[in-house]
């Protein structure tokens, strides 16, 4: 039975706007275990999702101050929390489960965690993937947008890589984890970039394991799009601070769409269309680069299942007969998204009550 302190955690975590929700099984509780000691756990459950100094954890808590940002500084390191080291000042905040301490567990995966992973990715996919507004947005294949369609700034991965300052590259997590149970894809692996508007941010930083060039940057996006892996980023339309290269097999978010059926799990602006006088029926759109399996074969020539299409663009890219462009959704249809993070938070604890 799992100590009171991680029931604690739970009931923590599922305070944020992102959710944890129990199982019957009580698998998440095994989880935490896995991931924090009980000493970590208790003080987790005194952070913020605002960054704070260790002065002002210990000022507002009453905790002592000596050794705490050692502390906080240890769990940074571990994933179970987010800091930012500006030199002279530290500051931390809690992180959600998704997008945060999950991703940040890419030093400490194992067997034992990616199993106990996959019994509780259902759970907590249901209650995650079905609420508004969604994690993540498509960010489409940037050169099978039509000019005219004049795409915003944060549907545009250009735009993202031209707002950072400094770049890093981090192994996927979904598709580290899917490796060590044995059901992993061939795609490539060291595609998750983040991006940073501080010079030397990812320098010795002490989750993403390579800095990188902006030119890097940019290779790396050429290389998931010629691999077939879809652009993903937060949704927001600002603050953007990952860029993730993502497959419908491993990728949490996609395989909410594949696995668990839920087809709004994602944002996006746009949806391909296939004109059957152009279509040869080759078949590549739907058997090698949808990641989500919207597009089937119809009796004349392939076809789109709009509704479940996520806009990424990847089928336009390698149709050999240029039959695939496209379409930008009307504007009813399109949901802007948050301004900031911290506005998606406030939001989504709105929608969650």
């Amino acid at each position: 039975m799992a100590a009171p302190v991680y029931h604690k955690l739970a009931q923590a975590l599922d305070t944020m706007p992102n959710g944890f929700p129990p199982s019957e099984s009580g698998v998440e509780l095994r989880l935490l275990e896995k991931i924090f000691t009980p000493d970590e756990a208790d003080l987790f459950c005194d952070l913020r999702l605002d960054f704070e100094t260790p002065e002002q954890v210990a000022e507002r808590t009453g905790r002592p101050l000596e050794g705490l940002g050692e502390r906080l500084k240890a769990m940074w390191h571990h994933g179970q929390l987010f800091g930012i080291d500006f030199g002279t000042t530290q500051v931390y905040r809690a992180l959600p489960l998704v997008f945060g301490i999950y991703e940040f567990q890419l030093k400490r995966m194992d067997r034992e965690l990616a199993e106990l992973w996959e019994e509780y990715a259902p759970v907590f996919g249901k209650q995650f993937f079905q609420n508004k507004p969604q994690l993540m947005q498509i960010v489409p294949v940037e050169k099978k947008i039509e000019a005219h369609q004049e795409a915003m700034p944060y549907e545009k991965v250009s735009a993202l890589i031209e707002k950072g300052l400094s770049f890093g590259v981090s192994p996927c997590i979904c598709k580290t984890e899917k490796r060590l149970l044995d059901k992993g894809c061939d795609k490539p692996l060291e595609v998750c970039l983040g991006i940073a508007p501080v010079p030397g941010i990812f320098d010795n930083h002490p989750l993403i394991p390579k800095a990188i060039t902006k030119a890097e940057a940019y290779e790396i996006l050429r290389i998931s799009e010629e691999a077939g892996l879809v652009h993903m980023a937060s949704n927001v339309t600002e603050g953007h601070y990952f860029i993730c290269n993502c497959c419908g097999c491993c990728c949490g978010v996609l395989r909410s769409i594949n696995e668990l059926g839920i087809a709004e799990a994602v944002n996006s602006a746009y949806y391909a269309q296939i004109d059957p006088e152009s279509c040869v029926s080759c078949g590549v759109c739907a058997d090698e680069r949808c990641q989500v399996s919207a597009i089937q074969q119809g009796d004349q020539a392939y076809e789109v299942i709009t509704h479940r299409c996520i806009g990424c663009g990847l089928c336009a890219t390698t149709c050999p007969s240029d039959a695939i462009r496209m379409v930008r959704k009307n504007q009813a249809e399109i949901k802007t998204p948050p301004k900031t993070e911290k506005e998606w938070f406030r939001l989504r604890g709105q929608l969650r009550a």
